[in-house]
């Protein structure tokens, strides 16, 4: 189980992360990750700010209250392991896809893994960007 000092509790957090987070993907979660910038690392902090904080979404397209929180304590085993992983003062939000419900536990580690990994490394910049972008004024840009 995580500590309290490293659960997110108040939806203003969630809100956050998910806004201001990089976001990836794979299989079953999706992963949002808010990472702080050098400045920030590098100011005194408290101990409670410091520490990386994870927080859970598990919605009721997974299935009943039952199911939901077996996949939410799960995820919450599996995400213990890579905290130690993040920098601290990381912000860490994991939803769960419905697929998560039937998933097999190593199923759903790989998943984590492989999300947090893509959330963590630079962005290449190929994706799609946003929608207009390069477009002026009816136009493409040249």
């Amino acid at each position: 189980m995580l500590a309290a000092a490293q659960r997110l509790r108040r939806s203003s957090d969630f809100a956050a992360a998910v806004r201001g987070g990089r976001r990836a993907g794979r299989g079953s979660v999706v992963v949002h990750l808010t990472v702080p910038s050098q400045a920030e690392l590098s100011e005194p902090a408290r101990s409670e700010e410091s520490s990386v904080r994870a927080g859970f979404v598990v919605s009721k397209a997974v299935g009943g209250a039952v199911t939901r929180n077996t996949v939410r304590r799960r995820l919450r085993h599996l995400v213990r392991d890579h905290l130690a992983d993040l920098p601290p003062g990381s912000v860490l939000v994991v939803r769960a896809q419905p697929s998560a419900a039937t998933a097999a536990y190593e199923r759903l580690g790989a998943d984590l893994a492989g999300a947090l990994a893509a959330a963590r490394s630079p962005s290449r910049g190929g994706g799609r960007g946003r929608p207009g972008a390069g477009v002026e004024k009816g136009r493409a840009r040249e």
